[in-house]
């Protein structure tokens, strides 16, 4: 098990000696320096619902729930606790309104969602198991022996990418977009991404862009025979084809995020928890059929999305706390994955860990994440072709994406020793 650093447990003294009123679990700071933990834990412990006062988040108040039964709960009533009109803390921007299915409560959720459903059935991931595995194989074997880069960049990045290019039938050379656009679309107001005092207008400005490319692919798509990629079942599904402009780019960017950020941050986090647990590690190389028990172990511990929000549609109780009508709940996933109440060691990374897939990283109800097999899948390929090929991937220096919705890393610096 990793040692606790001097960052850490100053951290911790820090959660516990603020009063509750000022604990603010979207300070960017504490996601950068990825010392979010214990103000969970203090708040798990001494306010489980826990009310956060307007000042602190731009778009008004709201309720951090950070148990485990509590989320479920939640995140399986969707006739109280609404999706709409947004899962993030941020409302729609004024006059930008992007709508997308995982943002729309039924009926019009499931006839969207339905249009998508068939990419990640049995038989579409049956063929794509020989061509993830191909793509992985080729990225692995191109990278440096003994000589440090960034393997978010190098591996996760681009398989992501490549992947996602082939669900849309995106032009190959221009992946590196689907990325762009990805990280654009969730950068926070004041993470670094946009000019000062230009969050709003470059944000459009960067959709835009996006909705131009697509709609072209969306033209061609539209006037040809169905096929099974992305924007053709949009442009003929039954409860897609007469979407709105708005609807049909947030439910682009609801794909390219749910397609990049997720897997992407669990692909760089398996490396860093295999490193920083090097008995963990051992017992992967020594029982490789542990692969997918550490993969589900990966996606709980990593959390790829710390939070979803869902909007009360009238007064309710929730552990003792009043919610009153059209107040925001944050549902921190990332919190509950390491409910002690919930989770045996819920702090450690193990691989054969029972009922690994316990979890709440795809969450609950209707909205289940729509792609977590084909996220398993990219997982387990590539770590049946990582411990062919490597002894070790050591961890030089991380770097934290500044955001309290995607749990990420930025930058990765690895090493791979030159032998076994």
């Amino acid at each position: 098990m990793a040692e606790v650093t001097d960052v850490q447990q100053a951290a911790r003294e820090r959660a516990y000696a603020l009063g509750l009123d000022d604990i603010n679990l979207t300070e960017l700071d504490l996601w950068r320096t990825d010392t979010i933990w214990p103000y969970f834990e203090r708040l798990r412990r001494d306010d489980p619902v826990h009310r956060h006062p307007a000042h602190h988040h731009r778009d008004g108040a709201f309720w951090s729930v950070t148990r485990f039964d509590d989320i479920v709960k939640i995140d399986s009533n969707h006739e109280v606790f609404s999706s709409e009109p947004s899962i993030t803390l941020d409302d729609p921007l004024e006059g930008f309104a992007l709508p997308m299915f995982i943002a729309m409560d039924p009926p019009k959720h499931e006839l969207q969602r339905k249009a998508v459903q068939p990419i990640v059935s049995g038989a579409s991931m049956a063929s794509f198991e020989p061509l993830i595995r191909s793509r992985i194989q080729t990225t692995l074997d191109r990278l440096p022996i003994g000589q440090p880069f960034n393997w978010v960049d190098s591996v996760s990045i681009e398989l992501t990418a490549q992947m996602l290019a082939t669900l849309f039938d995106f032009p190959f050379e221009d992946r590196r977009k689907l990325t762009y656009w990805s990280d654009m679309a969730t950068a926070e107001p004041d993470s670094g991404a946009w000019e000062p005092g230009r969050y709003e207008e470059q944000f459009q400005e960067v959709m835009t862009e996006c909705a131009a490319y697509f709609t072209r692919l969306w033209n061609d798509r539209v006037n040809a025979e169905p096929k099974g990629d992305l924007i053709s079942m949009l442009a003929h599904g039954a409860g897609t084809r007469d979407m709105s402009p708005e609807e049909f780019l947030g439910n682009l960017i609801l794909l390219i995020v749910g397609g990049n950020d997720t897997t992407r941050n669990t692909m760089s986090g398996s490396v860093l928890a295999l490193d920083t647990n090097p008995d963990q590690r051992a017992k992967l190389y020594a029982a490789p059929n542990l692969i997918s028990s550490m993969v589900s172990e990966t996606i709980r511990w990593q959390t790829p999305l710390a939070y979803m929000r869902r909007t009360a549609t009238r007064d309710v109780e929730v552990a003792g706390r009043q919610i009153r009508k059209g107040e925001k709940l944050a549902m921190w996933y990332i919190s509950g994955n390491r409910d002690e109440a919930v989770i045996d060691r819920p702090n450690q990374f193990l691989i054969d860990r029972p009922r690994a897939r316990h979890h709440l990283s795809f969450g609950f109800g209707i909205h289940r994440c729509l792609g977590n097999r084909l996220a398993e899948l990219q997982l387990t390929i590539l770590w049946e072709e990582i411990i062919k090929r490597f002894p070790a991937i050591h961890v030089n220096a991380v770097e934290h994406v500044p955001s309290p919705f995607v749990h990420g890393y930025s930058k990765l610096t690895v090493e791979i020793p030159t032998r076994f």
